[in-house]
């Protein structure tokens, strides 16, 4: 059998139990003080007779009215809800059914309410229908007995003739708003079967939510999801633990209240702590829709200052539109993970190295400058054997120096301690000039190096005059020490590797991206060892790597240099076919080129000893 949800019916016996307290009180009311306290409706006399629900009170409400207004009282406090649980429909169609009975006999009384009772008959007769299908017989039984109460019983209007006409007008009313309301409501109508299934799935709801819980409360590292706007919605207790924060003042908060960047001894420029969340992954995440992970030094609620890996990744939900389906961003789902204790201990490593690669630079620079002077003839007489000798050992110190460089390089780049001060400069001349003196390490070899500038991605503002093309400006703002040292890291690397062949430095790019290559003829890497190749110390282990020394810091180096320009570098390559190292830096259009060199102008002539005097 139909009916709407159980929360409407239960509303709907809650409304009805209200009009049964409002019956009894008048009832009570009436006993108390007599029929004097009638009310009194101007230019009318009544006579208090007797009417076919029995010995009437002032207000119209007989004891047979009373009765059923407590029947339906008792009823829904003590049967109603036991029999919801089995049969719905039956529970509540009886409870309507009795409410129905006692506003007729009200309706049809002899009392100057009488036209009020049949407006409260048209309201709940409107309503019935919630009962359910069985709803509709109720609507019929009523108006059934509604018309034998009113032809029967004298009424209210029955003292004129036409009464009777009128009591059968009134009881059309209220069957005419029965079938308004059944039109409205037979729309919500479910099946009890449907209801099972309801249930079962929000039963299935609840036990995945209480997995989901379970799990999320069992992960030792912490988890955060947002919404679009940063409100924490979803956390564990990790999470909040490692914040400082319990996981009920955490909840509903901006994110930003929970991880608040701290300054880094690093920074000594900072003084204050950033007012802004933007370096947090989560930030970074809502703002891009990609997923983002960075190392942060977070303040927690309780003062301390530790360094929390935070891995953001965007929570999308597909929308179906009118050109197919999008997918809109709703959220972000964050994995907190302390790694303090490791990032700390990294710190002292690379201050060791640091320190001990700066100390260590001295002695070797003082053995190699010796050793020169001991090959110099000009300054020592030596045989050739001895001459071997010195050579290998000024070799093998020229190797440790550029060790101990390496590892210092690499300590700064890891801590974010590598100077750089970042210039327009136009890639195109700058590699140009570049290739020009890198170009004799590799001819001494018998390697061929050329040099092109064109465009291979579609958006390049080329242009052609007169049947020509103009070569494309390409600008971007980094320091030419930084780079030289990278394109040259990769082109010794080439020159190394490759025994026969040509090396190839090019230029292209698009409106937003500087592109930039060098491609080789060498053994090439295999696929296994390519997503590792950018690691510190890491060496492809062949043959070639074996005979050609290296620190596995050089690759580490240009990476984190590129990066420092917010740019990427990759390689393809594959065995026996060469590779090709390919570096994307941010490009500078024209006007905004002009506009930082005119800046980089301004300031150099301000800070000139000339300017100032």
């Amino acid at each position: 059998m139909k009916h709407v949800p159980r929360s409407w019916l239960r509303r709907f016996q809650l409304a009805l139990l209200v009009l049964d307290a409002v019956v009894l009180g008048l009832y009570l009311y009436s006993m108390l003080n007599g029929s004097s306290a009638a009310p009194q409706i101007a230019g009318s006399v009544h006579n208090h007779t007797s009417t076919a629900a029995g010995t009437h009170t002032s207000w119209g409400v007989t004891p047979l009215i009373a009765g059923l207004a407590g029947l339906h009282a008792a009823y829904s406090l003590g049967v109603v809800w036991w029999l919801d649980r089995r049969k719905t429909w039956i529970a509540h169609a009886s409870g309507v059914l009795v409410s129905g009975l006692m506003l007729v006999f009200l309706a049809n009384s002899d009392s100057p309410m009488h036209l009020l009772y049949h407006v409260i008959l048209m309201v709940f007769m409107f309503f019935a229908p919630l009962a359910g299908t069985l709803g509709v017989g109720i609507i019929l039984g009523v108006a059934f007995v509604s018309l034998i109460v009113s032809s029967l019983g004298p009424g209210h209007l029955t003292t004129d003739p036409s009464g009777h006409v009128v009591e059968m007008i009134l009881v059309s009313l209220s069957a005419l708003s029965a079938s308004g309301g059944w039109f409205v409501v037979s729309k919500r109508y479910i099946q009890n079967a449907d209801i099972k299934v309801v249930e079962s799935l929000t039963s299935l709801v609840k036990q995945e939510r209480s997995t989901v819980s379970l799990i999320l409360e069992s992960i030792t590292d912490g988890v955060i999801i947002t919404n679009t706007e940063g409100v924490v919605q979803i956390l564990n207790v990790s999470s909040a633990k490692m914040l400082g924060w319990t996981k009920e003042e955490a909840q509903n908060l901006q994110y930003g209240s929970l991880l608040q960047l701290a300054v880094s001894p690093d920074q000594a420029s900072a003084t204050q702590p950033p007012s802004t969340d933007e370096a947090l992954a989560i930030a970074q995440t809502l703002k891009s829709g990609t997923a983002e992970q960075h190392v942060s030094l977070i303040k927690t609620r309780d003062g301390r200052q530790i360094y929390i890996d935070v891995a953001a990744s965007p929570i999308f939900q597909e929308k179906t539109t009118g050109q197919g389906t999008a997918k809109k961003l709703v959220g972000v789902i964050a994995v907190l993970r302390d790694v303090d204790k490791q990032k700390r201990e990294e710190k002292q490593r690379s201050e060791f190295i640091s320190t001990a690669s700066h100390e260590m630079r001295t002695p070797v620079a003082a053995i190699e400058g010796y050793l020169a002077l001991a090959m110099n003839a000009k300054v020592s007489s030596i045989d050739n054997k001895a001459r071997s000798f010195l050579e290998k050992a000024h070799s093998s110190t020229e190797h440790l120096g550029k060790l101990f460089q390496d590892l210092l390089t690499s300590a700064k780049a890891e801590d974010g301690r590598l100077v750089s001060h970042p210039v327009v400069i136009e890639m195109g001349d700058y590699l140009q000039q570049l290739t020009d003196s890198l170009r004799f390490a590799a001819e001494k070899k018998g390697l061929l190096v050329d040099f092109t500038i064109g465009t291979t991605t579609p958006g390049d503002p080329s242009s052609v005059m007169n049947g020509k093309v103009i070569k494309p400006l390409y600008y971007a703002l980094v320091d030419p020490d930084r780079v030289r040292e990278v394109i040259t890291n990769l082109f010794d690397n080439a020159v190394k590797y490759t025994e026969t062949g040509k090396l190839s430095i090019g230029l292209t790019g698009n409106n937003d991206v500087v592109q930039f290559y060098i491609r080789d003829t060498g053994p090439g890497i295999p696929a296994e060892d390519l997503p590792h190749l950018f690691q510190k110390f890491y060496r492809v282990d062949n043959s070639a790597t074996r005979t050609v020394g290296g620190t596995g810091l050089g690759l580490f180096i240009c990476r984190k240099i590129v990066e420092l320009y917010k740019g990427r570098i990759w390689v393809e390559s594959q065995v026996n076919q060469g590779s090709t190292f390919y570096i994307n830096l941010p490009r500078l259009s024209s006007q905004r080129a002009s506009e930082l060199q005119a800046e980089e102008a301004a300031k150099a002539e301000t800070a000139s000893p000339l300017a100032s005097s």
